[in-house]
């Protein structure tokens, strides 16, 4: 018996860009430490034909998309399972694939892609597997049908069955937890083996969908009463229901948990922070390093604790390859050439405006000022395409590079990928974190930055209040305050960037190298492996007798 996972996302590798961020390379990363972990879990997801889009930046910073085509049998095995759903008055059809995650012991977990892209569907059905996070709310609706209905069945159809229990990665799965009920498992068993984790901070970021295109499209699938689920009242939000049929609920770091529990009032939410996984995101000079003085860290990244034994030298020649070949990425990329001499900040993250990436360029003059001939900057990130705060976000990093330019080299790389994101995560000197707080629900990328020995530079927020010991393995900006204040926020910001990093960094290596080994050290506690394990305890209750 296996545990079945949803995801609306699941970034694996770069090539295969079904996913937009944190929440599918999160996913991914789940996935991958599973197999390690040797768990039995099964993951289903969506094939999405035109991905999220390829981004493109002109020489002003404005952002269009394209979107090439995705061609599964490049990336996935064709199982020759193919999938019939009554919809809108005829049938969905849909193919689905398969790749197999093998773990470092090789223990495998299979995901599967459902495909909508089926010559006996009508145009727009083919179509709402073309694009992640795209069309309307009744594309959306059917694409979590098709997810959540359609991905039990096709759990049932390759023989993946019965299931232990079911784990839904927010919301955009719920409908995969009636379609259980509609399989033989009673409210009470759909509650014992069901775990909902959410990572949305804000309500409006929860997918809602009127009642009566919800009964259109799952019809009898719609439990008694559903309409007086709280939070369900006035129209079907996805994670309220959830919430409702799920017994267990986690968020994905202490302070996320805490954000959740005023937003779904009278439910405990446990906190299980999130982790990366530490072979995909450490960079092969970090590899090297930790195999010869971290003997086991492979099978047990929680040896990276002891990264205290790395000496001086290596661990500064690992850094400096890591950084060069950042370094050559840039250039080749954008044109920019980067100092080796200076202190690299770099930022990637989803260009959403809570982000604030624009906020170290809030006062030009005064960031010349402290870091003219000092320091030098690396962006990526994509707005979605329908964002246009987020779009304007890029616009003012380009506006503001060009200003500084002369004084401090800045860099934007294009179409933000896994790819790309191990190579600054590994590459920079500091990792810059500015969101409002408390909206970052965890921050993963800092976990990979702090993997291979960058220490963080962020709000209290997400995960780093776990984290953080400021000026040992990074800084923390501001005092964990929860309301908005640029100014303030920037203030800091300066603050510390002038007085105390600049100031280590000035110091020399052997200082540096203390702030990478604690770094390192704290990056032990945010891997995939100690993530899984923790979810493991509520897979473990899946199994325990409903009079229990």
């Amino acid at each position: 018996m296996v545990v079945a996972y949803f995801s609306a996302e699941i970034g694996l590798w770069s090539d295969l860009h079904t996913y937009s961020g944190g929440l599918g390379v999160l996913a991914g990363d789940h996935v991958k430490s599973a197999a390690d972990g040797e768990v039995d879990l099964v993951a289903v997801t969506l094939l999405y034909r035109e991905g999220y889009g390829r981004q493109h930046l002109d020489a002003e910073g404005n952002q269009s998309e394209t979107y090439p085509e995705i061609d599964p049998s490049e990336h996935l095995t064709d199982t020759g399972i193919e999938l019939a759903l009554p919809l809108d008055g005829t049938t969905l059809n849909a193919r689905v694939w398969v790749t197999h995650v093998t773990g470092i012991s090789g223990h495998v977990v299979p995901v599967y892609f459902i495909d909508t892209r089926h010559d006996l569907n009508k145009p727009e059905h083919a179509a709402l597997g073309n694009r992640l996070y795209g069309g309307d709310d009744s594309t959306r609706l059917r694409q979590e049908y098709l997810l959540g209905v359609g991905g039990i069945r096709v759990l049932k159809a390759i023989g993946e069955w019965p299931l232990k229990g079911l784990h839904l990665n927010e919301g955009h799965c719920t409908f995969a937890a009636l379609e259980m009920i509609s399989q033989g498992w009673t409210l009470a068993e759909l509650s014992r083996r069901t775990l909902f984790t959410t990572h949305t901070p804000v309500p409006a970021g929860h997918d809602r969908f009127a009642w009566e295109d919800v009964e259109d499209v799952i019809g009898n699938l719609l439990p008694e009463n559903v309409r007086t689920i709280d939070g369900c009242q006035e129209s079907c939000s996805m994670s309220h229901l959830a919430i409702a049929l799920a017994g267990q609920v986690n968020a994905v770091s202490n302070l996320n948990a805490w954000v959740a529990s005023t937003m779904f009032e009278g439910t405990h939410i446990e906190p299980i922070t999130n982790g990366v996984h530490h072979l995909t995101w450490t960079t092969p000079p970090m590899k090297e390093i930790f195999d010869e003085y971290l003997h086991g860290w492979r099978n047990d990244p929680a040896i990276l604790a002891h990264a205290g034994k790395i000496p001086d030298a290596d661990l500064i020649s690992a850094r400096q390859q890591a950084r060069a070949v950042l370094r050559d990425l840039v250039h080749v990329s954008t044109g920019v050439e980067l100092h080796e001499d200076r202190l690299t900040i770099g930022f990637a993250r989803r260009f959403a405006t809570y982000k604030r990436a624009n906020l170290v360029f809030s006062d030009l003059e005064r960031l010349r000022a402290i870091g003219a001939g000092k320091i030098q900057f690396v962006f990526a990130g994509k707005a979605h395409p329908r964002d246009e705060g987020g779009k304007q976000l890029i616009r003012d990093i380009f506006a503001g590079a060009e200003q500084i330019s002369d004084e401090i080299p800045v860099a934007f790389l294009e179409d933000y990928s896994m790819a790309t994101g191990l190579a600054m995560t590994g590459g920079v000197d500091i990792w810059l974190n500015n969101p409002v707080r408390p909206m970052e629900a965890s921050g993963t990328s800092g976990m990979k930055a702090a993997m291979n020995g960058v220490p963080n530079f962020s709000i209290l927020d997400g995960w780093w209040p776990e984290a953080c010991e400021h000026g040992v393995n990074g800084w923390a900006i501001g005092k964990a305050e929860d309301e908005r204040d640029d100014q303030r926020d920037v203030n800091s910001l300066y603050s510390v960037l002038e007085n105390e990093i600049l100031q280590a960094w000035s110091v020399g290596e052997q200082r540096w190298a203390h702030l990478m080994r604690a770094a390192i050290a704290t990056s032990a506690r945010f891997t995939g492996a100690r993530m899984i394990s923790d979810y493991v305890h509520f897979y473990e209750l899946f199994s325990h007798d409903d009079s229990e």
